[in-house]
């Protein structure tokens, strides 16, 4: 069996087993997917059983709830068969593990079954079962462990769309992920299945064109719309897309963060001359954010950039408390952007 490989750093200091990423499982006798996410934790799974059944179509596929354990089972599905084809464990709720399942599984460590491999899911949604996630991270059992952490912050599922894109060698326009992602903002289930829609029916590049016409009834006014309109100089676009993102429920607070956000890159970019793979490097960004605050930078200078910063912080003061009014808040912070006004306008 090949060895795991493409290691993760996240764990590394806590662990002795050989971190995995979700997108490049591998198996091992004991395999640790850990972690929330559900999505990621699934194609790992999946991954797995991919990567053996392509070593022995003959493929055993045995499936175990660890909170609803019958004594004996597991040792029963790894043990070889008469043909001896390889098998694999899935073994589903270990945070809710019985403690039948937790004896048997630490005793099962120590001897695991030749061509057998077992997976155990652990949401980390309690300590139940730490002991056994403990001896596997200690090395006992020949495991390995893929990380399923929550994505939460829009970074996070930003990077997980461009993921989906990349594994599939598919290009897809910056404007256009973002305008995905922002349709599926509340549901990573739904936005894999949009990027895997896109990938398997899209033949060429994806671009917005493309996403509006998949998912342009799900694809509202978002604050990077306002935020890209207004810095762009076009005021009368922005005060539409403002009042259209409030009508369709916007709250003030992430639209402010969403044109503070877009500010603070360009801030950090102006006047620098690094090529855009140096510069994002040094400053932890991506090429093709460098690229896009150079060309937002247009028409601006440190004056007009230094008074856009400072009524963006008045407007985030202000929608979070500080005014009655947020609205007039926001028009105004998208006046003083769009229009290059002077901060007291």
């Amino acid at each position: 069996m090949a060895s795991p490989a493409r290691r993760a750093p996240a764990k590394a200091a806590r662990s002795a087993i050989p971190q995995l990423s979700w997108r490049a499982p591998q198996p091992a006798p004991i395999v640790l997917v850990s972690g929330p996410e559900e999505v990621c934790a699934e194609r790992a799974i999946a991954g797995v059983r991919d990567y053996l059944r392509a070593e022995d179509p003959a493929l055993e596929v045995s499936d175990i709830r660890a909170d609803d354990y019958a004594a004996g089972t597991l040792l029963g599905v790894t043990s070889p068969s008469l043909f001896g084809e390889a098998r694999l464990v899935r073994v589903s709720g270990v945070e809710k593990c019985s403690d039948t399942f937790l004896a048997e599984a630490l005793a099962y460590l120590s001897v695991p079954q030749d061509g057998a491999t077992v997976v155990l899911r652990h949401t980390g949604a309690s300590v139940r079962g730490k002991k056994l996630l403990d001896a596997i991270r200690a090395g006992e059992g020949s495991g390995v462990e893929i990380g399923c952490p929550a994505v939460k912050r829009d970074s996070d599922r930003f990077d997980f769309a461009a993921g989906e894109f990349q594994a599939a060698k598919k290009r897809i326009a910056p404007t256009a992920l973002r305008a995905l992602v922002s349709a599926f903002a509340d549901d990573l289930t739904e936005l894999a299945a949009a990027c895997q829609q896109l990938i398997a029916d899209v033949p060429g590049d994806i671009t917005d064109q493309i996403v509006e016409r998949y998912y342009g009834g799900r694809v509202e006014t978002s604050a990077f719309t306002v935020a890209d309109t207004a810095i762009a100089g076009r005021y009368g676009e922005a005060l539409i897309a403002l009042r259209h993102a409030l009508a369709s429920g916007s709250d003030p607070v992430p639209l402010v963060a969403a044109v503070a956000m877009k500010l603070r890159t360009m801030a950090r970019v102006a006047g620098n001359r690094e090529p855009s793979a140096a510069l994002a490097a040094r400053l932890g960004m991506k090429d093709w954010q460098v690229d896009r605050a150079r060309r937002d930078l247009t028409g601006w200078n440190e004056e007009s950039l230094g008074r856009a910063i400072q009524a963006t912080a008045r407007a985030d003061a202000e929608v979070k408390g500080g005014s009655r009014d947020a609205v007039f808040a926001l028009e105004r912070m998208i006046t003083v952007i769009a229009t290059r006004a002077p901060y007291g306008a």
